[in-house]
């Protein structure tokens, strides 16, 4: 297994700062370092929070740290104290990407930010800041978190069962997306400078990204004249059938799409006469009356083995699947053939989604307790023991976390 400084993977050679903390900004530079990325995690005093958040734990560092931080290093350094800044700073000089999700305006306190600062010191430094809402606008400055930004961006109102209560959405899907999102511009911006050789700021917001994933209901909104997208449950709005349906065992989910497939799942549930019927001919008229087609297919589901039928749909070209749990998906043959299964030491978790033919993602080293790698990370940028023996005692390099 090669060790996280070997160039390895398409990202090799690139070097990122990581300032961030929790979900978004991790979830990013997580990404980057799969693919050979050399991930520098700069922790604050009080490290990052998310090794609290737990049960379950290990060593110390709860799961949500773990499922983030694989194959980065860690330093704790007080960027407040002008000697954990010249600390970062010495890290930027040869820095490639620099993340963070401070709240707006703290590192342009410190005398350290992007336009006052960091551009003119660092000409082709990539700078991604990770915000709730931005630094203006009616909302600017203000914190952002996951479920809060779900609530304001309309995810709540779309989001539900049959009670029709509006609901958060299960995983962090904002952050999820906006680290997604981010990691995107970063590579965004690294094309541009192949050719300018010029950084740039990259300004990304929790806000931003939710309501620019909530399709098709923006889309449903305006070419409908403005009527209010509301909860469908687990049915599609534009799609039917689009639902999930009891068996005699699993629950099955179900996305006919097109005529065809809603024919041929007609046919294999033994009720070719509604694909005929003048109520569910097409989709727009299956969308119109999906109260009525659930119920006329509701007796064919009951009657079968929810994880056979679903393997005999998908045979037959029909998108269909079992709802499955969690420890089901992870022991699941076909997770493991898509090697979706990452394994080393101690760790387990969810494998890279990105397969590369010639430069794969790999898993190289497990997450970092606070500050492992603060000794080999100051001494690859010219601290001999002295110097590094000082910063400790300056308080501007941070041994162990402090409690809040």
């Amino acid at each position: 297994m090669s060790s996280p400084q070997t160039p390895f993977g398409a990202l090799a050679e690139l070097k990122v700062v990581d300032l961030a903390r929790v979900l978004g900004g991790p979830y990013c530079t997580q990404i980057l370092a799969d693919h050979g990325a050399t991930v520098i995690k700069v922790e604050p005093p009080q490290g990052d929070e998310v090794r609290d958040w737990g049960p379950p734990f290990h060593e110390g560092d709860a799961s949500y740290f773990v499922g983030l931080n694989r194959n980065k290093r860690s330093i704790g350094l007080d960027l407040s104290k002008p000697e954990g800044q010249a600390v970062f700073l010495r890290l930027l000089e040869d820095a490639d990407v620099l993340i963070d999700n401070y709240k707006t305006g703290t590192l342009e306190k410190w005398g350290i930010g992007y336009k006052d600062t960091l551009a003119e010191k660092f000409p082709r430094l990539i700078h991604c800041r990770v915000s709730g809402y931005g630094e203006d606008g009616p909302l600017g400055g203000f914190p952002g978190y996951d479920a809060i930004i779900q609530a304001m961006a309309g995810w709540f109102s779309i989001n539900g069962g049959t009670d029709r209560e509006p609901t958060r959405v299960g995983i962090a899907a904002v952050d999820m997306g906006t680290g997604l999102y981010s990691c995107v511009a970063i590579l965004m911006a690294l094309f541009e400078r192949a050719k300018s050789g010029q950084g740039q700021f990259i300004d990304m917001t929790l806000y931003d990204c939710a309501v620019s994933l909530m399709h098709p209901h923006i889309s449903n909104y305006y070419l409908s004249g403005g009527q209010v997208p509301g909860i469908t449950g687990n049915q599609h709005s534009n799609i039917a059938p689009y639902d999930k349906f009891p068996t005699k065992t699993a629950a099955v989910f179900i996305g006919a799409g097109n005529n065809r497939a809603y024919a041929r799942l007609c046919n294999e549930l033994g009720r070719p006469e509604l694909a005929d019927d003048p109520r569910f001919e097409n989709n727009s008229v299956r969308v119109a009356n999906r109260a009525e087609l659930r119920k006329e297919l509701l007796p064919a589901f009951a009657a079968v083995d929810g994880e056979e039928l679903s393997l005999k749909l998908l045979a037959a070209g029909i998108p269909a699947g079992p709802v499955l749990d969690t420890g089901q998906v992870m022991n699941a043959p076909h997770t493991k053939h898509r090697q979706m299964v990452a394994k080393l030491d101690w760790y387990e978790g969810a494998g890279t989604p990105i397969k590369f033919s010639r430069t794969p993602g790999e898993l190289r080293s497990t997450p970092p307790l606070f500050g492992a790698q603060a000794d080999e990370i100051l001494a690859e940028h010219g601290y001999d023991t002295d110097e590094i023996a000082a910063l400790a005692a300056s308080g501007g390099l941070v041994r162990e976390r402090r409690k809040l």
